[in-house]
């Protein structure tokens, strides 16, 4: 595909969308979200305890090849890359968001990997964050791994869940995340599929299966300090992007005017805000290996 193509992005609702593979990544990739999607990355890190990852890539042998699957602006990329300065990075994204600048073991490419695998090798450690819905063949992943290779996937999990009776009667906010979810398997990606990884991926071959849930909290509501640092963060990340989330499901899936989508939207901001609700995300991170 000509590079015009590929950086000639489309315009809707205000925001810009990836134009290679047009529609299939509905979240947007122009300055506002890359600056979030960096954020996300430190809540990411401050989850993780200030780790990258969570599977054993690495401690019994080196990794010497390693696949970030929908990379966005190559930030994990780029500092798995400055960590392991021995390995040799990859990073493939829809759209070419990234620096020119990075580490000499890292490059980016521009694909779809639901197309056929033009890898001159196999990898030793696949990693993909928030690609929810996007990938189903995880056959084709394991094919793609090395013996004794990892896989981690890190997810979020629609609808928001309170442990408590929180909600308000007729809650925006639960309204809200219900219909994200009911619109995105209307458009065949559903927002909870990383409930089923770890099924799918025993299915595909892989092994020595973990998962773990974490929670994301709307705000800083949590008594806990780590929880309430991370709802802290959490609320920044979400709330200047709320509109982006939702503009393209609600009015490309469900058929709403930008002007019913924005007049929703204020009372779901308000109620994220609100420390009486008690509402977080689940972040499922699932790691798998191929037998040796």
């Amino acid at each position: 595909m000509p590079v015009n193509c590929l950086i000639k992005y489309r315009e809707e609702n205000g925001r810009t969308y990836h134009a290679y593979k047009d529609g299939k990544y509905l979240s947007p990739n122009d300055e506002q979200e890359n600056d979030r999607l960096d954020l996300q990355h430190h809540l990411f890190m401050l989850t993780f305890g200030d780790k990258l990852y969570t599977c054993p890539a690495g401690t019994a042998k080196q990794v010497q090849r390693v696949l970030d699957v929908g990379t966005g602006t190559g930030i994990w990329a780029i500092d798995f890359a400055d960590e392991r300065p021995e390995a040799q990075i990859i990073g493939i994204d829809l759209s070419p968001i990234q620096p020119s600048f990075v580490p000499p073991n890292l490059t980016f490419q521009i694909d779809d990997l639901d197309e056929p695998w033009t890898f001159a090798y196999k990898f030793d450690f696949i990693y993909s964050r928030m690609m929810t819905t996007s990938f189903s063949d995880w056959p084709r992943f394991f094919e793609n791994l090395n013996p004794g290779g990892w896989i981690e996937l890190a997810d979020i999990v629609f609808p928001v869940k309170v442990d408590d009776d929180t909600w308000p009667e007729d809650s925006a906010l639960k309204k809200w995340s219900t219909i994200q979810l009911d619109a995105t398997i209307k458009a065949g990606r559903p927002i909870n599929s990383a409930e089923s990884y770890k099924s799918q991926l025993a299915d595909a071959g892989f092994t020595d299966i973990v998962e773990t849930v974490y929670k994301w909290p709307t705000n800083h509501w949590p008594k806990d300090k780590k929880l309430k640092e991370l709802g802290i963060w959490n609320l920044e990340n979400v709330m200047p992007s709320l509109e982006a989330f939702s503009m393209a499901l609600f009015t490309r899936v469900l058929g709403w005017s930008r002007l019913e989508v924005e007049k929703f939207l204020v009372k779901v901001r308000k109620e994220l805000k609100d420390p009486k609700i008690h509402g977080y995300w689940p972040i499922y991170v699932v790691y798998a290996k191929k037998p040796e």
